[in-house]
């Protein structure tokens, strides 16, 4: 099978290419809670495009991979992802994450793939109160999540995978953030009135083989199990790292300086109303498993 992946160089791009070639990504996953039998050798042949690669926001650049490579799935990790930036380039991220997608789509059409777009809690509003699955209304607060939404509504032959709460190897996260804190005893603040999902990038990568795999449509959640704030998050992860919970200390978002430019949703867990009991691992799995190879490399 055929399978062309955009935005390859990102943090669940690099883990995605390694788990379709059967490596194992270092921060290892667990695919048993997927039923997921594990990649056979030569079982996908993977087009891995980053972003100086493949601009998707240039229709002739997209026709010419697809039509070239004829992949039988398109996996979309490609987007515009600065949140609060968003607020102040709009067209910019309406132009990747609207327009760039509207583009994948129509090649894959064009030419018999089918996509699988990957797109995140952020199209809630978050004010529900409880944890949102698939039937749920979206309804984003910021510019960000508003240009994912419109995106989403252009996939018609594939899926739209929601993710949230995204943390890998590649990149400087807060967990990176947390992990120094822990080794130089230093303390942090962070909210406790965000709440969520935290998704290993490698947890990920492997539930979107089982959906390369498996031809499912419209829309799909698959984040890590439970649900935290940024500052439960960030508490768990200093112990983990070797510090202490009481290097943290919780604070409401309104607290915040500088302010955050863009609304965040303030209780967006994902859970799957479709998925049954397959699940990615409890959050704190994920977690412990990529500070460890963090402290590792």
């Amino acid at each position: 099978m055929k399978i062309l992946v955009t935005g390859a160089t990102g943090q669940v791009g690099t883990d995605l290419v390694q788990v379709l070639a059967g490596i194992t990504p270092r921060a290892g996953v667990a695919t048993a809670l997927l039923g997921m039998d594990p990649v056979a050798p030569g079982e996908f042949d993977v087009m891995a495009c980053g972003r100086v690669d493949l601009d998707i926001t240039t229709t002739t650049a997209i026709e010419a991979v697809i039509e070239s490579g004829r992949p039988d799935v398109v996996v979309n990790l490609a987007a515009y992802t600065k949140v609060d930036l968003a607020e102040d380039e709009p067209d910019l991220a309406y132009a990747v994450n609207e327009g760039g997608v509207a583009t994948v789509a129509r090649a894959c059409e064009r030419y018999g793939a089918r996509l699988l777009h990957i797109s995140t809690d952020y199209v809630f509003s978050g004010e529900l109160g409880r944890p949102l699955c698939e039937s749920d209304v979206p309804d984003p607060q910021s510019v960000y999540g508003a240009s994912k939404f419109a995106g989403e509504r252009h996939v018609h032959d594939g899926a739209v995978v929601r993710s949230s709460w995204i943390v890998g190897l590649g990149g400087r996260t807060v967990i990176d953030v947390a992990m120094a804190a822990a080794a130089e005893g230093r303390t942090l603040q962070f909210v406790a009135d965000q709440v969520g999902t935290l998704t290993a990038s490698a947890d990920l990568a492997a539930g979107l083989v089982a959906f390369v795999r498996e031809p499912l449509s419209g829309v799909i959640h698959l984040a890590g199990s439970g649900e935290a704030s940024w500052y439960e998050i960030i508490a768990t992860a200093l112990e983990m790292a070797g510090g202490s919970r009481d290097q943290v200390s919780p604070i409401a978002t309104r607290e915040l300086q500088p302010a955050q430019r863009a609304k965040r949703p303030a209780y967006s867990p994902l859970i799957s109303e479709r998925l049954g009991d397959r699940r990615l691992p409890a959050w704190q799995d994920g977690l412990e498993r990529l500070i460890k190879a963090k402290q590792a490399s």
